[in-house]
């Protein structure tokens, strides 16, 4: 990496500046524009350890609940399939080098919201890394669904496990050299607040970052 100059302050101002204007204006998009024989949704981590409990939780991630449990309950009047994953860890899991440990596997922390819960209608998927692509259901899930083209993901954290997962999803489809859709809708995404981790400035990288690998976003999905 290069040094930074005097000028990165201003020059990265001016960036983010941008970013905030694209994603203010982003355009919302209605559910019925979509064929739902061809489009799934996925919600990533909306579980209590996120949101309501334990040392990874924040306030801030609630704030996607009624629009993610209002977008569940759409997908599942129109047949729509939705796989939501929830973090689940044993102790002593690998990924707790990087983060303190949550969401244990048998305790309210690696359950779903119980908004969520209420909904329904969805294939839950457990998870043990960052990235719930990886995972062995998931694949099975997409097996099962091989005509969808169109892929609608909510979840948290944006710039981890949702990030993650809108990339190995892209790069795994333009492999087999086919086209998909993966829209992420900004009101039902979201990250944390900590030291080092802005959650507006970390929202926004993650935006740039997806964005340019072709993931597209709205500002809303509704009816």
């Amino acid at each position: 990496m290069r040094k930074f100059s005097q000028n990165t302050p201003e020059n990265c101002k001016a960036a983010v500046c941008g970013i905030i204007d694209e994603i203010n204006a982003l355009p919302t998009m209605s559910l019925s524009e979509l064929s739902p024989e061809k489009t799934a949704l996925i919600v990533v981590d909306v579980v209590n350890g996120f949101i309501r409990e334990g040392a990874m939780s924040s306030p801030l991630i609630e704030s996607i609940i009624p629009p993610v449990a209002a977008l569940m309950e759409s997908c599942k009047s129109r047949g729509i399939p939705v796989a939501a994953f929830a973090d689940c860890h044993k102790e002593g899991c690998a990924e707790f080098a990087s983060f303190p440990p949550h969401c244990l596997e048998n305790t309210s922390e690696s359950e779903l919201a119980d908004e969520l819960k209420a909904v329904g209608g969805y294939l839950l998927i457990k998870k043990n890394s960052t990235n719930g692509f990886h995972e062995e259901q998931f694949k099975a899930f997409l097996s099962g669904i091989p005509d969808t083209d169109t892929f609608i993901v909510t979840g948290d954290c944006t710039d981890i496990c949702v990030l993650q997962f809108c990339l190995a999803l892209k790069t795994w489809f333009t492999k087999q050299d086919k086209q998909v859709r993966i829209i992420v809708p900004v009101n039902c995404v979201e990250t944390y607040d900590a030291p080092y981790h802005d959650a507006d400035f970390m929202n926004i990288a993650a935006y740039k970052l997806m964005k340019d690998s072709g993931v597209a976003f709205v500002s809303a999905v509704t009816e």
